[in-house]
């Protein structure tokens, strides 16, 4: 008689699915195509401790596996999520059984940037003696979260999200599965199914079973378009909010405003809310932008950034964010200067880099008879009561250091005002000047 509790569940399409060579896999043709990195190892017979960075569902596992085949070792998985130094410690004593038998043994860690650095080094000196080949697969830049130590002994290789081509090869080879001959999808619901897919592998082959189910239960034939959009409902696309893929994208969004394409910016405005980024975030971002690359060039653009993010205070989404966007493309139009965020950091650097100078007498207040008595303030020029409301010639740094020019305004926007009048000034200090000397 069965055991009641033995029957193992139906695995996903997914992992049905899943290849077991090189040849059968879809995608990252740059790293196992002829002559590539992997398929040279592959044929090399050598293996060698790699870390594999991707987004989700490229296959990372998946080459993992099908290396720790290619070169006949004994293939010890863990996640980083749930395993320990205990786990570790139990896959090495595996390792030293499996080298008595003259095999090599292939460690591969998933989601590896999720291990700290003490969990990491567990398993160093492992992987430095060549009992242990290990290969991590992480959705974060390596050269942030995984131990230099642990970096310099495994090569990086990048994988990337699967293209339009690729998903659609993928999703031929479902429909080619025998239980789904008798399934068709048109070419606007593939369209769409592909775009919800966003590169990753594994979310199409799950949104594939999920919609197949639902067809054959309603003895449907042929995926169209309005029934995949009922099905599915809204889809979030692949954004992680603390990763890679979040900072990317505001970093592609401040150089689109930087590089004044406002097309461009809104683009990935767009992209970052459909991924379910925080409007109060990008609110910030979008501020600190004009401050930083417009600046004095335009200071109706930090006005129009700061009622922006009032406006999605008081609307909420997602009215509150055509406020937004509006403020986006107005930075993207509007002339750029950073002379202002440049000046304000060289002059940080020179105070930090300087003694603390002593404020000149004749700047200081004399809110005292003891501090008048001292002579605080009495050489001050009062700058109204002076021609053109500027005291020519005076002096307002510390006595024991010249005043920097850090600020140099550009030719683009009210800056040119500010340039010419600043100018101006500089012309009446060195008349001053003159007068003084003759």
């Amino acid at each position: 008689m069965s055991d009641l509790f033995s029957r193992q569940p139906d695995a996903p399409l997914a992992e049905r699915l899943r290849p077991h060579s090189l040849d059968d896999v879809i995608g990252q043709q740059h790293l196992i195509g002829s002559g590539k990195p992997l398929r040279v190892a592959v044929e090399s017979g050598q293996p060698h401790s790699m870390l594999l960075w991707g987004p989700p569902g490229v296959g990372k596992t998946t080459l993992a596996r099908i290396l720790a085949q290619s070169f006949n070792a004994q293939f010890l998985p863990i996640s980083a999520v749930f395993a320990g130094v205990k786990d570790i410690r139990a896959a090495v004593e595996k390792a030293e059984l499996a080298l008595q038998n003259h095999q090599a043994t292939i460690l591969f860690v998933d989601e590896v940037h999720r291990f700290n650095k003490a969990q990491q080094d567990a398993f160093l000196p492992y992987v430095e003696s060549g009992l242990l080949t290990f290969i991590g697969a992480t959705t974060e830049n390596p050269s942030f979260e995984v131990n230099p130590a642990l970096l310099s002994r495994a090569q990086v290789y990048t994988l990337k999200s699967l293209n339009h081509d690729e998903l659609d090869q993928l999703c031929d080879k479902v429909l080619r599965l025998p239980e789904n001959q008798a399934m068709q999808i048109d070419d606007e619901a593939r369209s769409l199914l592909l775009g919800s897919a966003d590169g990753d592998a594994r979310r199409l082959l799950n949104l594939l079973e999920q919609l197949i189910r639902a067809a054959q239960t309603q003895n449907i034939v042929t995926l169209n378009a309005e029934f995949i959009a009922n099905s599915l409902g809204t889809q979030i696309r692949r954004f992680d909010k603390g990763g890679d893929s979040f900072y990317e994208q505001i970093s592609a969004l401040h150089k689109s405003v930087r590089g004044s394409h406002p097309n461009a910016a809104l683009y990935w405005f767009c992209r970052m809310l459909d991924g379910g980024a925080d409007p109060r975030y990008l609110a910030r971002r979008i501020i600190r932008m004009a401050w930083e690359d417009i600046g004095l060039a335009d200071p109706r653009a930090c006005q129009i950034c700061n009622d922006a993010a009032l406006t999605y205070e008081r609307l909420g989404s997602p009215e509150g964010e055509l406020a937004l966007a509006q403020a986006v493309l107005y930075l993207a139009a509007a002339p750029k200067s950073n002379a202002g965020y440049k000046a304000y950091n060289q002059m940080r650097a020179l105070i930090a880099s300087s003694p603390s100078y002593e404020v000149p007498v004749h700047l200081r207040n004399a809110p005292s008879k003891l501090m008048k008595e001292l002579g605080y303030g009495r050489e001050y020029r009062y700058a109204h009561d002076e021609p053109n409301a500027y005291a020519a010639g005076e002096t307002y740094m510390p006595d024991d250091i010249t005043e920097p020019n850090f600020y140099q305004p550009v030719a683009r926007g009210l800056e040119i005002k500010i340039g010419e009048k600043l100018a101006w000034l500089q012309a009446l200090d060195k008349e001053s000047e003159s007068e003084s000397s003759d």
